[in-house]
């Protein structure tokens, strides 16, 4: 019994080495792969699940993309579609059958897909798994997914984006006019006050009427003096 435990152990410990060779070797990296977290897609059209991923590696031949589908409710995934060697494969899955269409391109480090048709036995989540030697070791992308109609579909952002720029936009201008209407009523107020005190303001003298100076006929008549008195 001790000889069959020191055996496994034996094997154990070979594997291990083996394993820590292989990762200092090959210097093994992390790939990351990124996916929105939710979607949500009209019923009966065509969605797009984005997935892309960064690699410190040249992307080779041997990289590759699996995508898998978990059921809303369930546990279970199933994988539905794999690409390889520039490749790529549908599964024979009834539920996504002649619906799955390649939309990436691994120079680009894109990883996308298209669904045709959306239905609601759609909804779950979708992982996205891609593998690019010797980056192997991966975290996978989650997305999930929901098939609503199209009342239900959530507003975009940009709607709300594109109003607040245009209420901020109409705000200025208002403001501009405002401002060159106060202005141009303060300059034409300071005109009009010139122009008053210049001519209009001017007090009119009054001209007196002058008295005619007495002629001189009568001034002699009046200022002479009587003739001399004879005694």
């Amino acid at each position: 019994m001790e000889t069959k435990t020191s055996y496994l152990s034996q094997i154990l410990g070979l594997y291990v080495g083996i394993q820590l060779f292989f990762l200092a070797f090959f210097q093994v990296h992390a790939l990351e792969v990124f996916t929105p977290k939710e979607v949500f897609f009209e019923n009966g059209t065509q969605g797009t699940l984005h997935c892309t991923f960064s690699s410190t590696e040249v992307i080779k031949n041997e990289a590759t993309v699996s995508w898998s589908f978990i059921p809303e409710g369930g546990s279970n995934h199933a994988s539905f579609f794999y690409y390889s060697a520039g490749k790529p494969y549908g599964s024979l899955n009834q539920q996504f059958k002649d619906r799955i269409s390649w939309a990436g391109d691994l120079n680009k480090k894109d990883a996308s897909i298209k669904i045709d048709k959306l239905q609601f036995t759609d909804n779950g989540t979708y992982i996205c798994d891609v593998k690019n030697p010797p980056d192997i070791e991966v975290t996978p992308g989650f997305i999930k997914l929901r098939v609503v109609e199209k009342a239900g579909l959530p507003k975009s952002n940009a709607w709300l984006i594109v109003g607040a720029v245009s209420g901020a936009i109409l705000g200025v201008l208002l403001i501009v006019i405002i401002v060159s209407c106060l202005v141009y009523r303060r300059n034409r107020s300071r005109n009009e006050y010139m122009g008053c005190s210049s001519s209009e303001s001017v007090v009119p003298q009054v001209t007196l009427p002058v008295k005619k100076p007495e002629s001189v006929k009568d001034w002699s008549r009046c200022s002479s003096p009587s003739a001399p008195l004879q005694v």
